[in-house]
């Protein structure tokens, strides 16, 4: 069985969609709102028109992995506890260096056809049952893009907040508001990428600047715990202009945005020019800092990263948590949210909250 035919028989009716004329769709998951004729595909090419009805993944995942949170990256969110980690197959964009290119860009580049035999049948109930036999206490839903499978999100999510679970999306951002609002009641954190403050690098990857931003300023508003990553890419977005740029965006939201900066390194079809330094990663976060953003990290270079790994106090500049790589050496935030030692509060939702 080729992986169309495959990935075709695990979908399910769609919600996020308008019915237009002549079995015509109007598919909104995510930014590039597709206009699907009947028996064509979205651009995702895993959300589909049959016989004017769209059909979207559901029932599967082809990963299903327990991580600490902080690897998703999400350092103020339940801080040290495991996040059972899903993903499926697809993605919206085409970004020539993704590092989870092999399951993002089934359906759309040849090299990825074998991701099918990573596929595995399986009901929302059955994830919540690993995650509790895992004493995972977060569910995310990442590796592939979650927007294009939204609709198998929210029923995953559904079940994880009937036992208590805390949800997560790893995600682009690239997305629309009445997704955001379709996500809201059933997710407490959105980890995005805002990969660069330039229209015409967001074009070369597939994607719309406006799209992303919009979706980040929406899901602050609508009180989503909400954490942003720039993978600082060498003569791509690694500019001073182009940091700042980002820096002053985020803290014009909210000084308590935290913002994380990531280490590239060539992969997929990006295998020339350089790996970004600790030295431009450091500069990337001392730009973060200066432009107000009270929580700044650097990551994908673990132990190099000095005091960006760890999360301090923005009013008496004390380590509340003391990070190496995604292991917490020591933990001081109190069960309120506050520093001990000065009792400001601390941006974030702790495990000690409840």
């Amino acid at each position: 069985m080729n992986l169309a035919k495959k990935l075709d028989a695990l979908t399910a009716p769609g919600i996020l969609y308008k019915k237009l004329d002549n079995k015509v769709l109007r598919c909104f998951a995510c930014g590039h709102r597709c206009l699907i004729r009947e028996g064509k595909r979205g651009i995702c090419q895993v959300r589909f028109n049959e016989n004017g009805e769209l059909r979207v993944p559901s029932e599967y995942i082809a990963a299903l992995q327990l991580d600490p949170v902080e690897k998703k990256p999400l350092y103020h969110f339940f801080s040290g506890e495991n996040a059972l980690s899903f993903g499926m197959l697809g993605c919206d964009l085409h970004c020539d260096y993704c590092q989870n290119w092999f399951t993002s860009q089934a359906m759309r580049d040849p090299d990825s056809d074998s991701a099918g035999r990573l596929v595995r049948e399986i009901s929302a109930k059955e994830i919540i049952t690993i995650a509790k036999e895992n004493d995972a206490k977060i569910i995310a839903s990442t590796y592939n893009e979650p927007l294009i499978t939204t609709e198998w999100g929210v029923e995953i999510f559904k079940e994880a907040k009937k036992s208590g679970f805390k949800t997560a999306f790893i995600s682009n951002g690239h997305a629309t508001a009445e997704t955001l609002e379709y996500l809201h009641p059933y997710l407490d954190a959105y980890k995005i990428d805002l990969k660069s403050m330039q229209e015409k690098n967001y074009r070369e990857l597939g994607g719309v600047l406006k799209n992303v931003l919009d979706s980040i300023k929406r899901v602050h508003e609508l009180g989503i715990w909400l954490e942003v990553v720039t993978l600082v890419v060498p003569d791509f977005n690694d500019s001073n202009e182009e940091l700042w740029d980002t820096a002053r965006f985020l803290a014009g939201i909210s000084p308590n945005i935290p913002w994380h900066v990531t280490a590239y390194h060539r992969d997929y079809k990006r295998q020339s020019g350089d790996n970004t330094s600790v030295k431009s990663l450091l500069r990337a976060a001392d730009i973060g800092r200066e432009a107000g953003l009270n929580y700044v990290y650097a990551g994908n270079v673990h132990g190099l990263a000095g005091e960006y790994e760890s999360t301090h106090c923005p009013n008496c500049k004390k380590v509340l948590i003391s990070r190496h790589g995604f292991s917490i050496n020591n933990y001081q935030i109190t069960k309120e949210g506050k520093c001990p030692h000065c009792e400001a509060k601390i941006a974030g939702i702790w495990s000690t909250d409840e």
